[in-house]
Protein backbone atom coordinates (compact mmCIF):
# COMPACT_ATOMS: atom_id res chain seq x y z
CA UNK A 1 0.00 0.00 0.00
CA UNK A 2 1.40 3.38 -0.99
CA UNK A 3 2.10 5.66 1.97
CA UNK A 4 1.10 9.31 2.01
CA UNK A 5 4.08 11.45 3.04
CA UNK A 6 2.20 14.76 3.07
CA UNK A 7 1.28 16.42 6.37
CA UNK A 8 -2.46 16.32 7.01
CA UNK A 9 -4.11 19.64 7.71
CA UNK A 10 -4.83 19.85 11.40
CA UNK A 11 -7.85 21.04 13.33
CA UNK A 12 -5.92 24.12 14.49
CA UNK A 13 -5.13 25.44 11.00
CA UNK A 14 -6.72 28.89 10.64
CA UNK A 15 -7.94 29.10 14.25
CA UNK A 16 -5.69 32.03 15.16
CA UNK A 17 -6.89 33.92 12.10
CA UNK A 18 -10.52 33.16 12.98
CA UNK A 19 -10.03 34.40 16.55
CA UNK A 20 -8.43 37.64 15.37
CA UNK A 21 -11.29 38.34 12.95
CA UNK A 22 -13.84 37.49 15.63
CA UNK A 23 -12.16 39.84 18.09
CA UNK A 24 -11.88 42.81 15.74
CA UNK A 25 -15.01 42.06 13.69
CA UNK A 26 -12.87 43.06 10.74
CA UNK A 27 -10.79 41.18 8.21
CA UNK A 28 -8.63 44.24 7.60
CA UNK A 29 -7.79 44.88 11.24
CA UNK A 30 -7.11 41.17 11.77
CA UNK A 31 -4.76 41.24 8.79
CA UNK A 32 -2.90 44.21 10.29
CA UNK A 33 -2.57 42.44 13.63
CA UNK A 34 -1.27 39.24 12.02
CA UNK A 35 1.01 41.01 9.56
CA UNK A 36 -0.60 39.53 6.44
CA UNK A 37 -2.86 40.80 3.66
CA UNK A 38 -6.67 40.96 4.04
CA UNK A 39 -7.00 38.55 1.11
CA UNK A 40 -4.82 36.01 2.94
CA UNK A 41 -7.05 36.32 6.00
CA UNK A 42 -10.19 35.89 3.88
CA UNK A 43 -8.75 32.83 2.11
CA UNK A 44 -7.72 31.23 5.42
CA UNK A 45 -11.20 31.73 6.88
CA UNK A 46 -12.82 30.23 3.76
CA UNK A 47 -10.60 27.15 4.04
CA UNK A 48 -11.46 26.81 7.73
CA UNK A 49 -15.18 27.12 7.02
CA UNK A 50 -14.92 24.53 4.27
CA UNK A 51 -13.12 22.12 6.56
CA UNK A 52 -15.66 22.62 9.38
CA UNK A 53 -18.61 22.52 6.98
CA UNK A 54 -20.34 25.67 8.23
CA UNK A 55 -20.15 29.41 7.68
CA UNK A 56 -18.56 31.18 10.64
CA UNK A 57 -18.97 34.83 9.68
CA UNK A 58 -21.72 37.01 8.22
CA UNK A 59 -20.01 39.47 5.87
CA UNK A 60 -21.47 42.72 4.63
CA UNK A 61 -19.85 45.72 3.00
CA UNK A 62 -19.97 47.53 6.35
CA UNK A 63 -19.48 44.90 9.01
CA UNK A 64 -18.48 41.37 9.96
CA UNK A 65 -20.54 39.32 12.39
CA UNK A 66 -20.57 35.76 13.70
CA UNK A 67 -23.06 33.11 12.68
CA UNK A 68 -24.55 30.77 15.27
CA UNK A 69 -21.90 28.23 14.27
CA UNK A 70 -19.25 30.94 14.57
CA UNK A 71 -20.43 31.91 18.05
CA UNK A 72 -20.39 28.28 19.15
CA UNK A 73 -16.95 27.72 17.60
CA UNK A 74 -15.61 30.87 19.28
CA UNK A 75 -16.86 29.80 22.72
CA UNK A 76 -14.88 26.57 22.49
CA UNK A 77 -11.90 27.62 20.39
CA UNK A 78 -10.81 30.71 22.34
CA UNK A 79 -10.22 29.07 25.75
CA UNK A 80 -8.55 26.10 24.06
CA UNK A 81 -6.29 28.38 22.03
CA UNK A 82 -5.42 30.42 25.14
CA UNK A 83 -4.37 27.18 26.85
CA UNK A 84 -2.13 26.33 23.91
CA UNK A 85 -0.52 29.77 24.06
CA UNK A 86 0.04 29.37 27.79
CA UNK A 87 1.56 25.92 27.25
CA UNK A 88 3.91 27.38 24.66
CA UNK A 89 5.00 30.07 27.11
CA UNK A 90 5.71 27.45 29.77
CA UNK A 91 7.75 25.38 27.33
CA UNK A 92 9.60 28.48 26.15
CA UNK A 93 10.42 29.35 29.74
CA UNK A 94 11.87 25.88 30.33
CA UNK A 95 14.04 26.33 27.27
CA UNK A 96 15.32 29.79 28.20
CA UNK A 97 15.94 29.84 31.96
CA UNK A 98 16.91 27.33 34.66
CA UNK A 99 13.62 25.86 35.85
CA UNK A 100 11.88 22.50 36.17
CA UNK A 101 13.00 19.15 37.62
CA UNK A 102 16.69 18.20 37.55
CA UNK A 103 17.17 14.43 38.09
CA UNK A 104 20.56 13.03 39.12
CA UNK A 105 21.65 9.40 39.50
CA UNK A 106 24.33 9.09 42.19
CA UNK A 107 25.94 6.48 44.48
CA UNK A 108 24.66 6.55 48.04
CA UNK A 109 27.95 7.45 49.70
CA UNK A 110 28.46 10.57 47.60
CA UNK A 111 25.34 12.29 48.94
CA UNK A 112 26.46 13.55 52.38
CA UNK A 113 29.95 14.60 51.28
CA UNK A 114 29.56 15.99 47.77
CA UNK A 115 25.91 16.56 47.09
CA UNK A 116 24.48 17.94 50.31
CA UNK A 117 26.61 21.10 50.31
CA UNK A 118 26.55 21.32 46.51
CA UNK A 119 22.78 20.90 46.17
CA UNK A 120 22.07 23.26 49.04
CA UNK A 121 24.00 26.09 47.41
CA UNK A 122 22.56 25.27 43.98
CA UNK A 123 18.96 25.32 45.19
CA UNK A 124 19.60 28.64 46.89
CA UNK A 125 21.04 30.09 43.68
CA UNK A 126 18.31 28.62 41.42
CA UNK A 127 15.03 28.49 43.37
CA UNK A 128 12.98 27.61 40.26
CA UNK A 129 14.82 24.30 39.82
CA UNK A 130 13.69 21.22 41.75
CA UNK A 131 16.46 18.64 42.34
CA UNK A 132 15.73 14.92 42.60
CA UNK A 133 18.49 12.55 43.76
CA UNK A 134 18.14 8.84 42.97
CA UNK A 135 20.80 6.72 44.68
CA UNK A 136 21.98 3.65 42.81
CA UNK A 137 25.16 1.62 42.72
CA UNK A 138 24.51 0.62 39.11
CA UNK A 139 25.40 2.51 35.96
CA UNK A 140 22.13 3.25 34.21
CA UNK A 141 21.09 4.64 30.85
CA UNK A 142 20.52 8.26 31.80
CA UNK A 143 18.32 9.16 28.83
CA UNK A 144 16.23 5.98 28.99
CA UNK A 145 15.62 6.38 32.73
CA UNK A 146 14.85 10.10 32.50
CA UNK A 147 17.95 11.46 34.27
CA UNK A 148 19.68 14.68 33.33
CA UNK A 149 23.10 13.62 34.66
CA UNK A 150 24.89 11.16 36.92
CA UNK A 151 27.86 11.03 39.30
CA UNK A 152 30.35 8.15 39.37
CA UNK A 153 34.02 7.28 39.75
CA UNK A 154 35.82 8.30 36.58
CA UNK A 155 36.81 4.80 35.46
CA UNK A 156 33.14 3.81 35.31
CA UNK A 157 31.99 6.67 33.06
CA UNK A 158 31.49 5.66 29.42
CA UNK A 159 33.73 7.29 26.85
CA UNK A 160 30.80 8.79 24.94
CA UNK A 161 29.72 10.82 27.99
CA UNK A 162 30.79 14.37 28.77
CA UNK A 163 32.51 14.18 32.16
CA UNK A 164 33.30 17.03 34.57
CA UNK A 165 35.62 16.36 37.54
CA UNK A 166 34.18 16.92 41.00
CA UNK A 167 37.35 15.86 42.82
CA UNK A 168 41.04 15.55 41.99
CA UNK A 169 42.46 12.06 41.36
CA UNK A 170 43.15 9.96 44.45
CA UNK A 171 44.66 6.61 45.48
CA UNK A 172 43.03 3.29 46.13
CA UNK A 173 44.43 2.22 49.49
CA UNK A 174 44.54 -1.07 51.39
CA UNK A 175 43.53 -0.69 55.02
CA UNK A 176 42.90 -2.87 58.06
CA UNK A 177 42.07 -2.25 61.70
CA UNK A 178 44.65 -2.33 64.53
CA UNK A 179 42.71 -5.27 65.99
CA UNK A 180 43.14 -7.21 62.75
CA UNK A 181 46.90 -6.58 62.71
CA UNK A 182 47.26 -7.45 66.40
CA UNK A 183 47.45 -11.13 65.44
CA UNK A 184 48.95 -10.76 61.94
CA UNK A 185 51.97 -9.17 60.34
CA UNK A 186 51.39 -6.36 57.90
CA UNK A 187 51.77 -7.21 54.20
CA UNK A 188 54.88 -5.69 52.63
CA UNK A 189 54.23 -6.84 49.06
CA UNK A 190 51.11 -7.68 47.08
CA UNK A 191 52.11 -11.36 47.15
CA UNK A 192 51.65 -11.28 50.94
CA UNK A 193 47.89 -10.83 50.46
CA UNK A 194 47.60 -14.61 50.02
CA UNK A 195 48.05 -14.90 53.78
CA UNK A 196 45.38 -12.31 54.62
CA UNK A 197 41.62 -12.16 54.80
CA UNK A 198 40.57 -9.70 52.09
CA UNK A 199 37.15 -8.08 51.96
CA UNK A 200 35.81 -8.36 48.43
CA UNK A 201 33.39 -6.31 46.45
CA UNK A 202 30.86 -7.61 43.94
CA UNK A 203 30.16 -5.50 40.86
CA UNK A 204 26.61 -4.88 39.63
CA UNK A 205 27.43 -7.32 36.80
CA UNK A 206 27.79 -10.06 39.43
CA UNK A 207 31.57 -10.43 39.05
CA UNK A 208 33.91 -10.19 42.04
CA UNK A 209 36.25 -7.24 41.49
CA UNK A 210 39.98 -7.79 41.39
CA UNK A 211 42.27 -5.62 43.49
CA UNK A 212 44.29 -3.12 41.46
CA UNK A 213 47.89 -2.11 42.16
CA UNK A 214 50.78 -0.22 40.64
CA UNK A 215 54.01 -2.23 40.75
CA UNK A 216 56.88 0.05 39.69
CA UNK A 217 54.81 1.71 37.00
CA UNK A 218 53.03 -1.44 35.85
CA UNK A 219 49.32 -1.85 36.51
CA UNK A 220 48.49 -5.26 37.94
CA UNK A 221 45.30 -6.92 39.17
CA UNK A 222 45.11 -9.61 41.83
CA UNK A 223 42.33 -12.01 42.75
CA UNK A 224 42.10 -12.00 46.54
CA UNK A 225 40.14 -14.19 48.92
CA UNK A 226 38.44 -13.66 52.24
CA UNK A 227 35.39 -14.28 54.41
CA UNK A 228 33.22 -11.31 53.39
CA UNK A 229 31.73 -9.92 50.15
CA UNK A 230 29.79 -6.64 49.79
CA UNK A 231 28.42 -4.67 46.85
CA UNK A 232 29.40 -1.20 48.05
CA UNK A 233 32.42 0.52 49.54
CA UNK A 234 30.57 1.81 52.61
CA UNK A 235 29.83 -1.72 53.83
CA UNK A 236 33.42 -2.79 53.16
CA UNK A 237 34.69 0.17 55.15
CA UNK A 238 32.55 -0.79 58.14
CA UNK A 239 33.72 -4.41 57.93
CA UNK A 240 37.36 -3.30 57.84
CA UNK A 241 36.89 -1.09 60.91
CA UNK A 242 35.36 -4.08 62.72
CA UNK A 243 38.51 -6.12 62.03
CA UNK A 244 37.00 -8.58 59.55
CA UNK A 245 39.89 -8.18 57.11
CA UNK A 246 41.69 -5.89 54.69
CA UNK A 247 39.76 -3.64 52.32
CA UNK A 248 40.84 -1.71 49.23
CA UNK A 249 39.02 1.62 49.24
CA UNK A 250 39.22 5.14 47.79
CA UNK A 251 41.70 7.02 49.96
CA UNK A 252 39.34 9.89 50.95
CA UNK A 253 36.78 7.35 52.12
CA UNK A 254 39.28 5.78 54.49
CA UNK A 255 40.80 9.11 55.60
CA UNK A 256 38.66 9.63 58.70
CA UNK A 257 39.30 6.10 59.96
CA UNK A 258 43.03 6.54 59.39
CA UNK A 259 43.09 9.86 61.24
CA UNK A 260 41.11 8.41 64.13
CA UNK A 261 43.40 5.40 64.40
CA UNK A 262 40.59 2.99 63.53
CA UNK A 263 42.40 1.92 60.35
CA UNK A 264 46.01 1.31 59.33
CA UNK A 265 47.28 1.91 55.78
CA UNK A 266 49.45 -0.83 54.21
CA UNK A 267 51.04 -1.46 50.80
CA UNK A 268 51.39 2.28 50.24
CA UNK A 269 54.05 1.99 47.47
CA UNK A 270 51.63 -0.15 45.42
CA UNK A 271 48.59 2.12 45.69
CA UNK A 272 47.22 2.99 42.23
CA UNK A 273 45.82 6.41 41.33
CA UNK A 274 42.25 6.58 39.98
CA UNK A 275 40.72 9.55 38.17
CA UNK A 276 38.37 10.75 40.91
CA UNK A 277 34.65 11.48 40.95
CA UNK A 278 32.91 12.96 37.91
CA UNK A 279 29.59 14.49 36.96
CA UNK A 280 28.64 13.05 33.58
CA UNK A 281 25.86 13.53 31.05
CA UNK A 282 25.10 12.53 27.43
CA UNK A 283 26.98 14.79 25.05
CA UNK A 284 24.59 14.26 22.15
CA UNK A 285 21.46 15.59 23.80
CA UNK A 286 20.55 19.26 23.75
CA UNK A 287 21.70 21.08 26.86
CA UNK A 288 18.81 22.32 28.98
CA UNK A 289 19.20 25.56 30.96
CA UNK A 290 18.73 23.73 34.27
CA UNK A 291 21.56 21.29 33.47
CA UNK A 292 23.79 24.08 32.16
CA UNK A 293 23.22 26.01 35.39
CA UNK A 294 24.08 22.95 37.48
CA UNK A 295 27.24 22.27 35.45
CA UNK A 296 28.36 25.88 35.84
CA UNK A 297 27.65 25.66 39.55
CA UNK A 298 29.67 22.43 39.82
CA UNK A 299 32.59 24.01 37.97
CA UNK A 300 32.60 27.06 40.19
CA UNK A 301 32.65 24.87 43.29
CA UNK A 302 35.24 22.47 41.92
CA UNK A 303 37.52 25.41 41.13
CA UNK A 304 37.84 25.98 44.87
CA UNK A 305 39.67 22.82 45.88
CA UNK A 306 39.10 23.54 49.54
CA UNK A 307 35.41 22.90 48.96
CA UNK A 308 35.92 19.74 46.93
CA UNK A 309 36.20 16.42 48.74
CA UNK A 310 39.12 16.27 51.10
CA UNK A 311 37.19 14.19 53.64
CA UNK A 312 35.94 10.60 53.61
CA UNK A 313 32.81 9.46 51.88
CA UNK A 314 33.56 9.06 48.20
CA UNK A 315 31.04 7.06 46.21
CA UNK A 316 30.75 3.35 45.90
CA UNK A 317 31.85 2.09 42.53
CA UNK A 318 29.81 -0.22 40.39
Amino acid sequence: MKQNFTVRQGALDGVEVFLSVAQHRSFRRAAAELGVTPSAVSQTVRVLEARIGAALFIRTTRSVGLTDAGERFLSHAKPAFDELVAASEVARGLGQRPTGLLRLSVPRAVVPILLEPLIASFCQAYPEVEVEIATSKELIDLAAEGFDAGIRLGQFVDADMVAIPLTPPFHLVVVGSPAYFAARSRPMHTDDLRQHACLRWRRSSGAIALWSFNDKGHAIEIAVSGPFIANDFSTMLGAAVEGMGLAQLPEPMAAEGLRAGKLVHVLGPFAPVIPGVFLYYPGRRQMTPKLRAFIDHVKSRAADQSKVISAPGLPEST
